[in-house]
Formats: structure tokens, C-alpha cells, sequence
């Protein structure tokens, strides 16, 4: 005799149930475990308003540490270990634990742990209270709560900083000029 079979070891109903299903003891509700809280703030219920952040996620938990590399392709970093490397993306949001040390050219940056490098913001840089940047700082808006520090070289993006620097000005070159 199978085990598997309807009738089988896992599935064995009593006669009685089987001519009258309503005749069998209701079955006993089961409520699943309540799912257990990360020892760690959520950086996806971080309060502050930012651009969509769908697309490529890259997180960094606690206790990693990814050491001399360049982040390509990644729309989101998060950060809640240790990252020493350069990148170029849409968003960053650094953790309360984490941080980044390197060069990093952002649209939005959002830092509740440390920045340290080179960090250009091209839209926007929040800093909350836990948060501390250091290095040379390069921002569209500025947003820094009570308590988060901003030290080093600090300076507003004027709009023709914002140009790409690869193409050229004028499609042709200038000649006959006198």
C-alpha cells in the first residue's frame, strides 16, 4: 500500500467522514507565525519624499563590506554596511550603521550614517540627524536635520556644472575668424 494515495497514511479519513463530508470535525484554524523584525531600520520606510526607485537595487547589509569597486547600472545603493568604491546612479541611501567612502555622483542622496569622498548631488542631499558627510560636496537642494553634520569643501551645483562635460559646445569648430 502506498503512502501517497488519497487514502494513504497522510490523507486517511474515517468512514464516517467519507460518505459525509459535513459529519468531520471542522479543521482546526491555523495562523502563521508573525514574520520576524529586522534588527535594522527599513531603508525602504525612510520618511523623506524621493524620485521612484524602481529599477536595479543594490543593498549592502550589515556586516558586508565591498572594498575597490565601481558600481555600474544600479539605480538604487543601499548601504547598510561598509562600501569603499565609485559609482554613478539615480539614488543612494545610506543606513544609520552604514558607510560609503569613495566617489559617488548621485540625483538623489539620502544619508542617516556616513559619507565620506567625493559626493556630487545632483538634485538633492538629505542628511538627518544621524547622518555625517565629510569630503567635497557638490548638491542641487540641501536638507539637514538637526544634528546631521556637513563638513569640507561645500558647494551649490550651478546650472552649467550640470552639463555633461563630454560633448563638446559648439558642433563645429569655429574657423575664418578674425
Amino acid at each position: 500500500m502506498s503512502l501517497f494515495k488519497n487514502d494513504g497514511l497522510f490523507n486517511r479519513l474515517d468512514d464516517a467522514a467519507r460518505k459525509d463530508p459535513r459529519s468531520a470535525p471542522p479543521p482546526a484554524a491555523q495562523t502563521p507565525p508573525p514574520a520576524p523584525r529586522p534588527p535594522y531600520p527599513e531603508p525602504a520606510k525612510l520618511e523623506t519624499a524621493r524620485p521612484d526607485t524602481k529599477g536595479s537595487k543594490l543593498i549592502v547589509g550589515p556586516d558586508i563590506k565591498l572594498k575597490g569597486a565601481e558600481i555600474t547600472d544600479c539605480d538604487t545603493l543601499v548601504v547598510e554596511g561598509r562600501v569603499e568604491a565609485a559609482m554613478d546612479s539615480r539614488v543612494i541611501q545610506i543606513a544609520q550603521q552604514g558607510v560609503f567612502c569613495g566617489n559617488a555622483g548621485i540625483d538623489v542622496a539620502e544619508i542617516h550614517g556616513r559619507f565620506e569622498g567625493e559626493l556630487t548631488a545632483r538634485k538633492q542631499l538629505v542628511i538627518h540627524a544621524t547622518g555625517k558627510v565629510t569630503g567635497k560636496i557638490r548638491y542641487g537642494k540641501l536638507q539637514i536635520e538637526e544634528g546631521g553634520e556637513l563638513s569640507g569643501d561645500i558647494g551649490a551645483i550651478n546650472a552649467g556644472d550640470t552639463a555633461r562635460k563630454d560633448k563638446p559646445l559648439l558642433a563645429k569648430p569655429l574657423t575664418g575668424l578674425v
